[in-house]
């Protein structure tokens, strides 16, 4: 779509709105003026004596809308603030046009963000009642009332889980980027394991550096790990003596006395012994992951897995016996191959397993997959529309709650992705990472630490290199950057 500016060059934001609104379309920028017939979008932004009016003219397959949104004004010295109440504005009469056109309302309405659980519990925080808070959904974004219901639920344990943490807590992840393969929705860089083992020994020694130095600064800022995460990759493409050694290097140079959730990414099910188990199970682990996507063997071979669905039952029975006793497993929704009775299917077989939690994402067209380079079939969505409507109601009736959500660009249908658990089993690492909670130390490959001084709204952000070999090479100057968490603490102490 065609997109021409006036009074502003707000792109992102009106990037981010036409992604959600026309999730098929890529915007250009053309000189000179707008041609006959063409579909396009003038947004406009004046500023008046007291008011900022945003104007949105948007033609769209032969008809045309125009919608306009104002706003006062926050003073001209708070510069982001003018900035966030000016996209907004321009956003929502961008949207109302596109509304009017399309005759449709996306699922999550006018919010374009990753993070909508924010907006809710901001407002709870500030002294607003739920019901008041979900009015901000309703009437400001247009949320759907199921879509609604989520985010309220998710933000009361975001709410439950802020007021569990202590001020001085924080997150531990480490990045193992390394799987058996690589599957075809799959944009995250990590090694296949038959092509890179020669990498993972340095990787580990690296990786044993850097928990070192991560070590030293947690306990120079007077910091303790409250939660641990694995992630990846697939951390159990190690070996179980690789692994424990890992493991014993981490609960050695870091203070995990008061660590009261420990999760592993087993992930894979092809990755899964009872040998491994044995080591989490030993070193503390209390969550494991044990991540199908689909039980059926077709979608699988599709997206590139070597296992199958009975594979998948085999690993999970290991995990059972192993006693480790929390266990999440993901299924994603409008994978290729899949159809929403098949969706269905695999649910109700994973619902049977009586599982703590589950996880439901929404399939995303990531750059660098290769569903994304080389294109495929994939559900429309409608369909995954169907298949989402069936698991929020499935996965209600079966006494799991909804605990965290989030969504991300080229997402199928624009819906999200959500953690349900029992009662009492959420993942406080992955309300923290969501909701951005306080500080996410990471280590290892693809990781990125957060330091979260949540009372001054302020972030810092420290990406790890993606690659194994680059994270090897890089290994002297992550250690060093570790001590930016010691810097950060002092700097949060002063305010």
């Amino acid at each position: 779509m065609k997109l021409y500016f006036h009074g502003h060059n707000y792109k992102y934001a009106a990037e981010q709105m036409l992604l959600t609104l026309f999730p098929d379309q890529r915007p250009e920028y053309p000189a000179g003026t707008p041609e006959e017939g063409e579909d396009r979008l003038a947004l406009t932004l004046r500023l008046g004596e007291t008011w900022a009016t945003a104007s949105a003219v948007l033609t769209w397959q032969g008809r045309t809308c125009r919608k306009t949104r104002r706003c006062l004004p926050p003073p001209e010295g708070d510069r982001v603030a003018r900035d966030r109440a000016f996209q907004q504005i321009l956003k929502l009469a961008f949207y109302d046009a596109a509304a009017v056109l399309r005759g449709k309302e996306p699922p999550w309405g006018a919010l374009t963000g990753v993070r909508p659980v924010k907006i809710p519990t901001k407002a709870m925080l500030a002294g607003a009642t739920a019901a008041q808070a979900e009015g901000i959904l309703r009437r400001t974004y247009h949320v759907s009332p199921l879509r609604r219901a989520l985010a309220m639920d998710c933000a009361r344990a975001s709410l439950a889980a802020k007021a569990a943490l202590s001020p001085r807590e924080v997150s531990l992840y480490v990045g193992i980027p390394f799987c058996p393969t690589r599957c075809a929705y799959c944009s995250f860089v990590s090694a296949d394991v038959g092509k890179a083992l020669k990498l993972i020994p340095p990787f580990l020694e690296a990786l044993s550096r850097e928990i070192a130095a991560a070590g030293r600064a947690l306990e120079e800022a007077g910091l303790r790990v409250r939660t641990v995460y694995f992630g990846g990759g697939t951390p159990t493409t190690l070996t179980a003596p690789q692994l424990d050694w890992l493991m014993g290097e981490l609960a050695e140079r870091v203070d995990l006395s008061g660590c009261t959730e420990y999760t592993v990414e087993a992930g894979r099910p092809d990755t899964i012994t009872r040998e491994k188990l044995e080591v989490l199970s030993r070193r503390g682990c209390s969550r494991v992951s044990v991540n199908p996507q689909s039980m059926h063997d077709r979608v699988l071979s599709a997206m590139g897995r070597s296992h199958r669905a009975a594979d998948i039952l085999a690993a999970y029975a290991l995990v059972r016996e192993s006693g480790i006793p929390c266990v999440n497993m993901d299924l994603i929704a409008g994978l290729p191959a899949d159809t929403a009775e098949g969706f269905r299917a695999s649910l109700d077989r994973v619902l049977e397993l009586a599982l703590e939690n589950i996880t439901v994402h929404t399939l995303a067209l990531k750059k660098g997959s290769r569903l994304m380079e080389e294109g495929g079939a994939v559900p429309p969505g409608e369909e995954v529309a169907a298949m989402l409507d069936y698991a929020w109601s499935a996965l209600r009736r079966a006494g799991q709650v909804p605990y965290y959500l989030y969504r991300q660009k080229y997402m199928s249908g624009s819906f999200e992705n959500v953690g349900w658990c029992r009662p009492g089993t959420e993942s406080l690492y992955n309300i923290c990472m969501m909701e951005e909670l306080h500080t996410i130390v990471a280590l290892g490959g693809g990781g990125m630490t957060k330091l979260v001084d949540a009372a001054a709204g302020r972030i810092a952000r420290i990406p790890n290199p993606k690659y194994p070999k680059e994270y090897v090479e890089r290994i002297d100057h992550l250690c060093r950057e570790k001590e930016q968490i010691v810097r950060f603490c002092q700097a949060d102490k002063e305010v």
